[in-house]
């Protein structure tokens, strides 16, 4: 284990309380505090899986924030975003849109979730069947959208067909431009990816209409929000039916699996050391897709952000 991230075992912020604005909803990981035209967004250290919040991770919120501002920039000429700044490594000073009550999920491979349904005989739940003949991380001859809903806090998100969505929840010019939208992100998600030595396996969008325009909101190709593969690796693994190494938070839903949780009843209590793998594995990806070397705020972090939100009267 890293000295810096064994340090911030204890430094992690679960909650975040900021007197910014009355109008608050607190999610899975971020808090966002709702002003006139614009979010704050603080991303915290919780960590979320099978829709259970399950403790906090070191470095977690600076991580996820400072890829995200990194993806919102290289993208923002190809899909508007609703990124304005970020006074803070764990903030992000946003556009206020409306959500849309949908995430557009883009899979490659056949894996996570989508494997284990397979796996269990579960096929068409996005109006559309899958071959009979697919194992493990295999990969598709071209990216498949696997949309879900968008769950309030506590609630589990579900998978949903393209029909039903126009039918019911987003108007079909709207979601038509969302799916190019993230078809988009994907495939030069997928080129820088390949470029620094990963793979993009699979990743989710969500979108909202801020003055009348869609964009795309929340977070862009986070290790919360996609799947990462180590390249190089892929085929002998994928051969030999071995698990791909991977750079994201599959490894603390699999530890779950392992510890025989999939989201019923109450999950286990996270270690010290599953913490700190999953840092690490944070870490790992930071400096493979930024191609720098991540530099951790060690230290308290409530009062850290207290302090720059401060500076820039935010709060």
């Amino acid at each position: 284990m890293k000295d810096y991230i064994a340090k911030q075992l204890t430094n992690t912020i679960e909650t975040v309380d900021l007197d910014i604005s009355s109008d608050h909803y607190k999610g899975k990981v971020r808090e966002n505090y709702y002003k006139d035209k614009e979010i704050v967004m603080v991303t915290s250290d919780r960590v979320s899986a099978f829709d259970h919040v399950l403790g906090t991770i070191p470095f977690k919120g600076q991580i996820l924030n400072e890829i995200a501002c990194f993806w919102f920039d290289k993208t923002k000429d190809i899909v508007p975003n609703h990124f304005i700044s970020s006074p803070d490594p764990q903030v992000l000073v946003t556009k206020k849109a409306k959500t849309l009550p949908v995430e557009v999920i883009v899979r490659q491979y056949i894996t996570g979730s989508l494997w284990r349904e397979y796996k269990q005989g579960i096929n068409g739940q996005y109006g559309f069947m899958l071959p009979d003949d697919l194992v493990q991380n295999q990969k598709f001859d071209s990216p498949i959208l696997t949309p879900s809903t968008k769950a309030e806090y506590g609630l589990h998100d579900e998978p949903i067909s393209r029909d039903e969505i126009v039918n019911k929840l987003v108007d079909e010019e709207i979601y038509s431009k969302a799916e190019e939208y993230a078809l988009k992100l994907f495939k030069l998600g997928q080129e820088w990816a390949s470029k620094m030595g990963l793979i993009l396996v699979d990743t989710k969008y969500e979108f909202g209409i801020y003055e009348d325009e869609l964009i795309v909101i929340d977070e862009i190709h986070t290790p919360d929000s996609s799947r990462y593969w180590v390249k190089d690796q892929y085929e002998e693994r994928f051969k030999n039916s071995e698990p791909q190494k991977m750079l994201d938070k599959e490894n603390i839903r699999q530890w779950l699996i392992d510890k025989g949780f999939q989201g019923e009843g109450t999950p286990p209590k996270l270690t010290d050391d599953i913490r700190s793998l999953l840092a690490d594995k944070y870490i790992e990806l930071y400096k493979a897709l930024l191609g720098k070397d991540f530099v951790p705020e060690i230290g308290n972090v409530r009062d850290r952000i207290k302090n720059n939100l401060s500076k820039h009267k935010i709060i």
